[in-house]
């Protein structure tokens, strides 16, 4: 039931971050504030499909 998930920069677009979520528990879409090594900074990052 866990599905891959690729993070993406809300700020610069980039695709930094892969993870997991299990489909039952989070029906929405993650979004996370991560450390983004191209902004240089934390930034929310989204799920992306």
């Amino acid at each position: 039931m866990r599905d891959k998930v690729t993070m993406e920069c809300t700020e610069c677009k980039n695709r930094n971050y892969n993870t997991n979520k299990n489909k039952k528990v989070t029906t929405n879409r993650l979004e996370l504030k991560k450390y983004c090594k191209f902004c240089k900074s934390h930034t929310l990052h989204k799920e992306t499909r």
